[in-house]
C-alpha cells in the first residue's frame, strides 16, 4: 500500500478526481488522467448495450478528442488490485511505456503504482 498523503500533490489531485467520479456517478471504477500540459481529463465506467468502456479507456479517450498529445499519469479507484492489461494499452498507446497508473481502492487508498509498459 502507498501512503496517499505521501503521493505528489498533482497525483494526489488525480486520485481524488477518480474517486469523486466514481461515487457521483455510481459506477463500479472512476479514473482521471493528466496530459502534458497538465491538463486533467476525468470519466467513470461506460456500459451501454452498444459500448463498453473501463473508466481509464473513457478518460484516455476524452484526453485524446480534447487534444492532449501524451500523459503523464492516470489513476483508477477500483475494487481491483490492479490495472488490467487493456487499460495499461490504453495508457501506453498514449502515454509510452513509462506512464506510472496509480491503482486506489473504494477509499482512495493507493494500492499500487504500476507503469503502462
Amino acid at each position: 500500500m502507498t501512503d496517499s498523503s505521501a503521493l505528489d500533490p498533482e497525483d494526489r489531485k488525480i486520485v481524488t478526481l477518480a474517486r469523486s467520479a466514481r461515487a457521483r456517478n455510481g459506477v463500479p471504477e472512476g479514473a482521471a488522467v493528466r496530459d502534458e500540459t497538465g491538463r486533467t481529463y476525468v470519466a467513470g465506467t461506460v456500459a451501454l448495450d452498444s459500448l463498453k468502456l473501463s473508466a481509464l479507456q473513457t478518460a484516455v479517450a476524452m484526453a485524446v478528442a480534447s487534444g492532449a498529445k501524451s500523459l503523464e499519469a492516470a489513476a483508477v479507484v477500483t475494487e481491483a488490485e490492479t490495472a488490467s492489461d487493456q487499460d495499461r494499452a490504453v495508457v501506453r498507446d498514449l502515454g509510452g511505456a513509462r506512464t506510472p497508473v496509480l491503482v486506489a481502492g473504494p477509499d482512495g487508498t493507493v494500492r499500487t503504482t504500476v507503469t503502462a509498459g
